[in-house]
């Protein structure tokens, strides 16, 4: 990236945020003193860059001309005192831990650990991580919502119906076998339908954060069906989306939430029930807003 720019862009809001010409990215250490931001092309070669600016402990550069579907990680320079818990290490490729979307899956390897199996108290490992960590993507927060409200029933006319995403979809003998699986599929008119009927007011979503396939069920040829295992919790898990790259799975998330408001039933996200300032359960909606 021979043209690349760097302004001192904001503190705030943490993580990567596209404006329409450029994105500000912000990320937050007590201990590092310095953090580079590191952006990946579609071949995987990376260009890393300082984050000009610090306030408050914010580590921050805005770049004209990064858009949505860009690739990043971050590497932070910094003591390594694991006693004290600071266990810096320039080599190991971080996730933004306020990523919108996340590329990709753990490939397991030594390298992604910050110790040596073989000398786990030793000096830390310095093998690069890049070629086997996720990324995170910048993505568009724009949507269209249209006239969309969420229908904020009464708890006590709540009706809450407890699904699992693949596993709800990939059953419904009706959901369209691309679309089984996925977020479409949960909002296919036949998946509406049958909510409907059963007299769904809400749908609760068991884990829908990215999550990671554990290295011992990876070894099992098995897979963490539950997805009780989150490295990014603003980011709608990739692997339920049929256009899981760039970042498109949040543009999917959203119409997913969109079509289930329009048939009157409200999407509660995560694994619990927690009240707002209005008294109701948490949506959806804004948890995946993109902003």
């Amino acid at each position: 990236m021979p043209d690349l720019q760097v302004w001192p862009g904001k503190p705030y809001p943490l993580g990567a945020t596209y404006d329409g010409t450029g994105t500000n990215f912000s990320l937050f250490s007590e201990v590092a003193d310095r953090e580079e931001l590191c952006l990946f092309d579609d071949h995987g070669k990376q260009t890393c860059v300082d984050l000009p600016e610090v306030t408050a402990f914010c580590w921050h550069g805005y770049f004209p001309g990064i858009e949505p579907g860009q690739r990043y990680g971050f590497r932070v320079h910094g003591p390594w005192i694991p006693e004290k818990g600071h266990r810096c290490n320039p080599s190991k490729l971080l996730l933004d831990p306020y990523a919108k979307a996340i590329e990709g899956q753990v490939k397991w390897n030594e390298a992604m650990f910050p110790y040596r199996f073989n000398d786990p108290e030793g000096a830390p490992n310095q093998e690069d991580s890049a070629p086997f960590a996720p990324r995170s993507v910048v993505v568009n927060p724009n949507f269209d919502w249209g006239s969309d409200r969420p229908p904020r029933t009464p708890l006590h006319e709540t009706v809450i119906y407890e699904v699992h995403v693949k596993g709800f979809t990939a059953q419904h003998p009706d959901v369209p076998q691309e679309q089984q699986g996925q977020y479409p599929g949960l909002a296919h008119p036949a998946a509406i339908d049958f909510l409907k009927r059963l007299g769904i007011t809400a749908v609760e979503l068991l884990p829908v954060h990215q999550f990671i396939h554990d290295s011992h069920l990876v070894e099992r040829g098995l897979r963490n069906y539950w997805g009780y295992n989150s490295i990014g919790y603003l980011a709608p898990h990739n692997e339920y989306s049929s256009r899981g790259q760039r970042g498109q799975q949040v543009q999917e998330f959203k119409q997913m939430v969109k079509a289930l408001h329009e048939a009157g039933i409200e999407v509660i996200h995560g694994c619990s029930v927690q009240p707002n300032g209005r008294g109701q359960p948490s949506r959806a909606r804004g948890f995946f807003q993109g902003h």
